[in-house]
């Protein structure tokens, strides 16, 4: 990863990256909707609701995946003081919080006819709102130790002792007893059908694309707005 530390050389990369993963991720996002909606049978429960996990469950994935991802980038700031990976984690902190605030809101529309409550205090939906709160402390920590100039080291370890809630999110189902449905989709199985499987799983495609477009994008605009403030303060002086 050494290899992108210097910003020069990580965008001229990022550049045409950023618009590969944006508009290849906007394509197969709204392939996948468009199949999610008008294409998969409902359910023989839930009936039409059920299309609403095509936004929720990539929405979930992301929102814990976006930490996972503060997390190695905060150990390799630590560890190995990888100069962008603090760059890489202030980046995803906000869309990160985007997709657990989507998550949360498309589970409660999702549990109102599935449940009759659009909230309840369970496992699962606590330990996200739990990782929502996590990625508004870290923005506003992260913004705070900027301001002040700090190297980012505390941010960076809030970062590490956050990801101790991603497996309390992902065992509450069993953990717990909860409203929400245990796993659907493993590592070597699913059960879903497949006719809605393809479209969630290229919809969680499109959404991860998008992610890293936002990402990328992000990064970009934090090395200008520094290589911006580095010139001032050298005309200043």
């Amino acid at each position: 990863m050494h290899i992108f530390a210097n910003p020069a050389r990580f965008l001229k990369i990022a550049r045409p990256l950023t618009a590969l993963l944006g508009w290849g991720g906007g394509i197969l996002a709204v392939i996948a909707m468009a199949a999610g909606l008008f294409l998969t049978p409902p359910d023989y429960l839930q009936r039409d609701s059920v299309r609403i996990l095509y936004i929720h469950v990539p929405s979930a994935w992301l929102g814990m995946g976006g930490w996972l991802g503060i997390a190695i980038a905060s150990l390799m700031q630590i560890v190995w003081r990888h100069p962008l990976a603090a760059v890489a984690a202030r980046a995803i902190a906000v869309p990160g919080a985007v997709f657990t605030s989507l998550c949360l809101v498309t589970g409660s529309l999702w549990g109102r006819p599935a449940w009759g409550t659009y909230w309840q205090w369970d496992g699962r939906m606590t330990s996200m709102l739990v990782l929502l709160f996590l990625y508004i402390a870290y923005v506003a920590l992260a913004e705070a130790d900027r301001e002040r100039g700090g190297e980012g080291r505390i941010t960076a370890i809030f970062g590490l002792v956050g990801a101790i809630n991603l497996p309390i999110i992902h065992y509450s189902v069993l953990w717990w007893r909860t409203l929400h449905q245990g796993q659907s989709i493993g590592l070597t199985s699913s059960s879903i059908h497949s006719s809605m499987l393809w479209p969630l799983l290229v919809g969680a495609l499109g959404f991860f694309m998008l992610f890293g477009s936002i990402v990328l994008m992000r990064m970009r605009a934090m090395l200008a707005r520094a290589k911006v403030e580095a010139r001032l303060r050298r005309m200043a002086a």
